[in-house]
């Protein structure tokens, strides 16, 4: 069972962000299949309870695979970082026409893409200065802040509003993830997170 309580296959890593389901390892390849191990690696152990070794023994590629594509740990860490951003600022993006909706997008995003989730917010797991990283970083705070805004009650609120939308979204999600939540067990995440987020939002 994994620790994380997921239990995606390699092919649905490959199907979030378009691969096909039996790729080829080679030439290119062979950088998504190591990023695809380390997102099982995870989803099973957390950011840190593996090895490059285990990742190319998982991803079935030799043993200098993963060194040569990403250098080392932090390095692949950084890669799942801003993968993970840019399906992050997709999510927000298709919701970013109610505010509400970017926060259920938030916590749906959590919930589906939990190994992505366990890295993105701890940037001391990896290189935050990547250029990479952090334009999709970037994108994503851009998104989120405009959808923000739209909950801002007056002038000059825009940060303070940011930040206590981004607070509950990410705190409830990590609620729901731990089973903190008894709704947890076999609850609807999408209509109790926007009704949290309503409560706390809305006005008349």
């Amino acid at each position: 069972m994994p620790r994380y309580g997921w239990t995606a296959t390699p092919s649905d890593w490959r199907a979030a962000v378009g691969q096909t389901d039996q790729p080829s390892y080679h030439h290119g390849n062979l950088r998504r299949a190591v990023l695809d191990a380390a997102l099982e690696a995870i989803a099973e152990s957390g950011p840190s309870g593996w090895s490059l070794r285990e990742l190319a023994r998982r991803a079935g590629v030799s043993h200098a695979a993963p060194a040569h594509h990403f250098g080392d740990k932090t390095g692949v860490l950084t890669a799942v970082a801003a993968e993970g951003f840019e399906l992050f600022a997709d999510s927000l993006e298709r919701a970013a026409g109610d505010p509400f909706g970017s926060g259920v997008a938030y916590v749906r995003f959590a919930v589906d893409h939990r190994p992505y989730f366990e890295v993105m917010f701890r940037p001391e797991l990896y290189r935050a200065d990547d250029p990479t990283m952090a334009a999709a970083r970037e994108r994503a705070g851009a998104v989120l802040a405009a959808s923000s805004r739209k909950l801002s009650p007056g002038e000059g609120t825009d940060r303070t509003t940011t930040i206590a939308a981004w607070s509950l979204a990410h705190g409830f999600a990590g609620l729901w993830l731990s089973g903190a939540l008894p709704e947890s067990a076999d609850g609807d995440v999408e209509e109790l997170a926007r009704a949290v987020l309503r409560l706390v939002f809305a006005r008349e």
